[in-house]
């Protein structure tokens, strides 16, 4: 199917001549080397916030013609689940996701270096243990919460 479509859009890409070769790969070099020596989650943050931050535009621009291309013909009106439509623009949304994900990544690793949780005291694991026998509450017969 891919080769009869590129025979049948020749004389279209004749008249719309798109580049051969692919975007420039990063140079992720100092990024790498950064992150080989960070030592603290702060440090390992900071690069990955550098890092992000730099890839945004280019996955953006990706994310924006995703869309562009489900929303051709308003094919993405009541497009169904597993269609050409639907799917550029889950895959729209999850060029996106990529960065939310390591930026939630970067927070819950901060979180755990800067507010850990409080370690149990030795008085809270014994009244713990107390209770722990006992069953649970039985629930309230009053009336239900208001709206």
């Amino acid at each position: 199917m891919k080769r009869w479509a590129q025979r049948d859009a020749q004389p279209f890409r004749a008249a719309y001549p798109l580049p051969d070769q692919p975007w420039p790969a990063p140079d992720l070099t100092p990024y790498l080397d950064a992150l080989a020596a960070a030592r603290t989650p702060a440090e390992i943050d900071a690069v990955t916030d550098h890092v992000l931050d730099a890839a945004e535009p280019a996955l953006r621009a990706l994310s924006d013609y995703l869309v562009a291309a489900a929303r051709w013909k308003q094919e993405n009106r009541d497009a169904a689940k597993g269609s050409p439509s639907h799917l550029l623009m889950t895959a729209a949304s999850r060029a996106l996701s990529a960065l939310a994900l390591a930026d939630e990544a970067g927070l819950n690793r901060l979180r755990a270096a800067y507010d850990p949780a409080p370690a149990p005291t030795a008085s809270a694991d014994a009244s713990r243990g107390a209770t722990a026998s006992l069953p649970p509450a039985p629930p309230s017969t009053g009336p239900g919460p208001r709206r």
